[in-house]
């Protein structure tokens, strides 16, 4: 009942979520720009599309993704689209000030649809569900339960490893006050780098 190697699957997924990819770009310039706490709800929205992604990958469409490569290919440049949108939206965010107590008007929603958008139309996300969990599941015993075990354990270190970013980048605040511009600025050029380089190696 148990998943398959568990320990290798622990060792594969810790590395995959200590490598700083596009939702921990997002999350790190959001933990500067509004603080902490707001980046719960984008870390929520991550592992909610997280959840949803392995469910249908598993359960229902991982044969439709085998069998039609031009889906993934257009939920891409979907996701592309969306980076060069969150690069401008990030871009042009003013960091928090430290002194002033005035919430950005952005809402709850709209830290969640982030985290949801920037996970869900990731293609390395919908290959990685399909790929790796089906190799920790013995589909001969229980392999709900089994699932059920590696999702759980998944969205509780992303969402883990979401907030160390979140509470690391937050340390830095008083630097970025005295650069204002600077973080928003890489930021938003490694969120239109990550953009590029998905459109040129991504094929599927």
């Amino acid at each position: 009942m148990f998943p398959v190697n568990y320990i290798l699957f622990l060792q594969i997924i810790i590395f995959l979520f200590i490598t700083p990819g596009t939702p921990r770009i997002v999350i790190i310039s959001y933990s500067m720009n509004y603080g902490v706490k707001k980046c719960v709800w984008t870390a929520f929205g991550d592992v909610s599309a997280n959840i949803v992604q392995a469910t249908l990958v598993i359960f229902v469409l991982g044969s439709f993704f085998s069998n039609n490569p031009n889906f993934l290919n257009t939920l891409k440049w979907i996701g592309i689209i969306y980076l060069f949108y969150l690069a401008y939206d990030v871009y042009k965010t003013h960091p928090k000030n430290l002194i002033s107590k005035t919430i950005n008007e952005k809402g709850f929603f709209s830290f969640f649809k982030d985290g949801f958008l920037v996970a869900g139309t990731s293609p390395k996300a919908w290959v990685f569900f399909p790929l790796i969990f089906p190799q920790f599941i013995d589909f001969n015993s229980n392999y709900v339960v089994q699932f059920l075990i590696l999702i759980i354990t998944y969205v509780v270190l992303d969402f883990v490893s979401l907030m160390g970013y979140a509470i690391a980048a937050n340390k830095l605040i008083t630097w970025i006050k005295a650069n204002p511009r600077t973080i928003n600025t890489i930021s938003a050029c490694v969120l239109i780098v990550i953009a590029i380089v998905i459109a040129i190696t991504q094929n599927y």
